[in-house]
C-alpha cells in the first residue's frame, strides 16, 4: 500500500496528522471499534488520569490491530473522543510516541464529548486501517 499525504496547509503536520491521504494498492481494510482504557474484562482503568487512559487505549488499539495482523503503520483514519479536549491535547505527545516510529500521520478528528460509554472513561480512539 502506498500513502500520499495531502496537505494544502502545514499546520496539521505540526500537530501530527495529515489533512488527507491518497491510498494506492490497499487490498484489506479493518474498521476498529472505539478503544478505551479498559482491561481484558472490559473494566475501566485509571480513573481521573487522562495520560494513563490514552496510553491504555492505544495499547488496546494496538492489540486489536495485531489480532488482525496489522499495526499502527496501517492506520489510515482516526477518530478521537475526549471528555476534556485540553487535557487530551496536553498528553498528545503519546500519540506521536506511538505513531512516529511508524512514520505515519493518519487524518484525525478530535471531538469533545460530555461522557463516554462507561463512567470514568475520559478518552476513546477509533481507527480504520488498511493493508
Amino acid at each position: 500500500m502506498e500513502r500520499t499525504a495531502v496537505n494544502p496547509w502545514d499546520w496539521s503536520i505540526k500537530l501530527g496528522y495529515n489533512q488527507a491521504e491518497v491510498l494506492d494498492g490497499a487490498t484489506r481494510q479493518i474498521i476498529c471499534a472505539g478503544q478505551t482504557a479498559v482491561d481484558g474484562e472490559g473494566n475501566p482503568q485509571h480513573p481521573g488520569d487522562m495520560r494513563a487512559q490514552i496510553s491504555l487505549a492505544l495499547d488496546n488499539l494496538e492489540a486489536v490491530l495485531k489480532e488482525a495482523q496489522l499495526d499502527l503503520s496501517n492506520v489510515i483514519k482516526l477518530g478521537v473522543y475526549a471528555t476534556d479536549v485540553d487535557e487530551a491535547l496536553k498528553n498528545f505527545d503519546l500519540m506521536g510516541m506511538r505513531f512516529g516510529p511508524h512514520q505515519v500521520a493518519p487524518p484525525m478528528t478530535l471531538l469533545g464529548v460530555t461522557r463516554l460509554a462507561a463512567p470514568g472513561l475520559l478518552f476513546e480512539i477509533e481507527a480504520t486501517a488498511a493493508a
